[in-house]
């Protein structure tokens, strides 16, 4: 059973660095390059689509300089990985409130959005500024001010008002660093989405990692609130 769509919360990043003696910031630097050797691998493995959650709703409260980091790296990513994302046809996509990115963030954002845009082999999505139920009230309100039917809602049309109503939803969803939680990601999608908990710090977490974490779906019985078809 292959995954196609793979959502990841890279976390451990702070406590790696302690570990080390570093900064945060080194932590989140070294976390920043793991994504382009995940995206490999993980386009090796056959995962057509991957969602990682990079900066949450929830982050803006973080220390003013550790924030600032995390807005020079968004930016210092977009530009270092374009090379490498039009040589191997990915394609980069944001879910988020990306608007309170700080100028220079965003510019380099969306020009690597942009110059993305028809790239069809692979589809990394990074979450910025992003909360599950800023998502669905974002949704909400859209829906308000853009539906004209008084017909009742669906599933299937409300989620045509979320971030990126054309992804599939996650088969599986990885995170790195030990915590038993989901901490407000993708949570219309996340559903009936497989858990996998590695203790793993994001900036370690590599190739065999994560084969492992995708030969432990592989393993899975999914339902889907239904009956098992295995005896």
């Amino acid at each position: 059973m292959p995954v196609e769509h793979l959502a990841i919360i890279m976390d451990g990043n702070g406590r790696w660095a302690t570990e080390r003696g570093l900064s945060r910031s080194d932590g989140h630097r070294a976390g920043a390059k793991q994504i382009a050797r995940v995206v490999e691998a993980a386009r090796e493995f056959g995962v057509k689509y991957m969602t990682v959650y990079a900066f949450s709703t929830e982050n803006w409260k973080r220390p003013q300089d550790e924030v600032r980091v995390l807005m020079e790296l968004i930016g210092e990513f977009s530009t270092r990985m374009l090379p490498d994302m039009m040589k191997n046809n990915v394609r980069l996509r944001t879910i988020g409130r990306t608007s309170d990115l700080p100028l220079l963030a965003r510019t380099a954002l969306l020009k690597a959005i942009d110059m993305t845009a028809k790239n069809d082999g692979f589809t990394l999505t990074i979450a910025l500024s992003y909360g599950g139920r800023a998502e669905m009230i974002d949704a909400m309100n859209k829906m308000l001010s853009e539906r004209k039917s008084d017909a009742p809602l669906t599933e299937d049309e409300f989620r045509n008002y979320l971030y990126a109503p054309d992804l599939p939803d996650p088969d599986l969803l990885i995170r790195t660093g030990g915590e038993m939680r989901i901490s407000n990601f993708l949570l219309w999608q996340l559903s009936y989405s497989e858990l996998y908990v590695t203790p793993v710090f994001w900036p370690d977490f590599d190739r065999e990692d994560l084969k492992a974490a995708l030969e432990s779906f592989s393993s899975r019985d999914r339902r889907f609130g239904g009956l098992s078809d295995k005896k």
